[in-house]
């Protein structure tokens, strides 16, 4: 079992900059891919970025990509979403997830285990 928390969304205007972080517990980080999708109202969880165990891959959507950045530290734990030049378009609830392998995957279904997901929200 992988236990995921993920934190750091709240209210920005839009242009600006907010970094979500996702604490994991439980089995051994390391060697574990983790993603970050995202839901916004009235649509289905969509893919945002995703790392491989090692952080040598990296995978993002072409709607964030050079504007977020997946990153992780596996001496604490935790990964990360910064994400820049936020745009009214990526408000939604974001979810950070485990996949059992060391290879980042775009689809969700090969994750096993979600955080609770944390609100973004951005005003224009």
């Amino acid at each position: 079992q992988v236990q995921l928390v993920g934190s750091g969304g709240g209210l920005v205007q839009a242009g600006g900059s907010l970094r979500l972080s996702c604490v994991a517990s439980g089995r051994t980080f390391s060697n574990y891919a983790m993603g970050w999708f995202r839901q916004a109202p009235g649509k289905e969880r969509e893919f945002v970025a995703a790392i491989s165990a090692s952080a040598v891959i990296t995978y993002y959507s072409d709607s964030v990509k050079g504007r977020f950045t997946i990153s992780r530290d596996n001496a604490k734990t935790t990964f990360y979403l910064q994400m820049h030049s936020l745009k009214p378009e990526d408000t939604a609830v974001y979810y950070c997830a485990a996949r059992p392998s060391r290879s980042a995957s775009r689809n969700q279904y090969d994750y096993d285990y979600w955080g609770q997901g944390t609100q973004v929200t951005v005003s224009s």
